[in-house]
């Protein structure tokens, strides 16, 4: 596909063919290019838990939903996803190499940052995870975990403490769907989003 094509064609989808299984040549090509995401000092802060059994996402869904909170049409939908990839950040990895010689923070003053990088590099890994599972010809949906059940996540998958999870990548064959109703929205114009030389 060209790229412009894939770009088009990205859309969060939120109902998965259980029945086909995603080739794991295809998610080890989304991983790849996730890691070639940019990264603020090449700090590299981000990880990715990998979970493709149904043992894996059973708990996964355990873990991140409230007891017995049984099954919404949009969970359900995604419940069938085969493969789930939660993005993590690590705000350490930052702090730890702008305090290395060539950045020179030696504080780790957390102040300095206009924004969290950690987690805007992770996004970006996420969006190119994104990107590639279009151009596999699959689907995904990129959704969050509730802070809430965060604690709970961590404990479940032994994830450590300087890991934060800004989001799931589900993904697998795409299943008929209903469109996000929030589309009826309309996308923006460049007109309306573009300030050129002054807002």
């Amino acid at each position: 596909m060209e790229f412009s094509e894939v770009v088009r064609k990205r859309r969060m989808v939120r109902n998965f063919d259980p029945s086909r299984p995603v080739d794991p040549a295809a998610v080890e090509r989304i991983l790849d290019n996730a890691v070639r995401a940019p990264s603020a000092g090449f700090s590299q802060g981000w990880a990715f838990l990998v979970l493709d059994t149904p043992e894996g996402i059973d708990r996964f869904w355990a873990a991140t939903t409230p007891p017995g909170g049984g099954s919404d049409t949009w969970s359900e939908g995604m419940r069938r996803a085969p493969v789930l990839v939660v993005a993590l950040s690590c705000k350490r990895a930052y702090l730890d190499r702008y305090a290395e010689t060539d950045k020179g923070w030696t504080d780790r003053d957390e102040t300095r940052w206009p924004v969290p990088y950690w987690h805007i590099d992770t996004g970006m890994a996420a969006l190119l995870m994104l990107l590639t599972v279009t151009d596999e010809g699959l689907g995904a949906c990129f959704f969050g975990i509730p802070p809430e059940r965060t604690a709970a996540f961590r404990k479940e998958f032994g994830v450590p403490e300087d890991h934060t999870p800004i989001g799931v990548v589900a993904l697998g064959h795409r299943a008929p769907d209903r469109p996000s109703p929030s589309l009826k929205r309309g996308r923006r114009s460049s007109d309306h989003v573009v300030h050129r030389g002054h807002w």
